[in-house]
């Protein structure tokens, strides 16, 4: 009798050992995996593209400075400002009294 309670002790650790830890250790494996993975890609080459530093900010922003005069806005109230101080066309537009 005794020799059939302790069959039944060693099957009940095979299953345990079954279910709980060789899922345990495949699942550690495979995280680990993918880890090591993904930071060997994120030194080696996801560093160095500009999009990803963009999003995770590794690359400090470079601000230029915007010329005075850098569009057709900036033209027309500059030929305005002219109008105003050279020629007097525009009192033209104005109504006399």
């Amino acid at each position: 009798m005794e020799s059939s309670s302790s069959s039944n002790s060693i099957g009940a650790w095979n299953y345990l050992i079954l279910l709980l830890l060789r899922p345990i250790l495949a699942i550690s494996f495979v995280l680990s995996f993918i880890l090591l993975g993904w930071f060997l890609a994120w030194k080696l080459i996801l560093v160095h593209v500009p999009l990803i530093q963009d999003i995770f900010g590794l690359r400090e922003k470079r601000i230029k400075p915007k010329p005075p005069s850098r569009g057709r806005f900036s033209k027309f109230y500059n030929t305005m400002d002219d109008i105003d101080s050279g020629s007097g066309l525009y009192f033209l537009w104005l109504p006399k009294h």
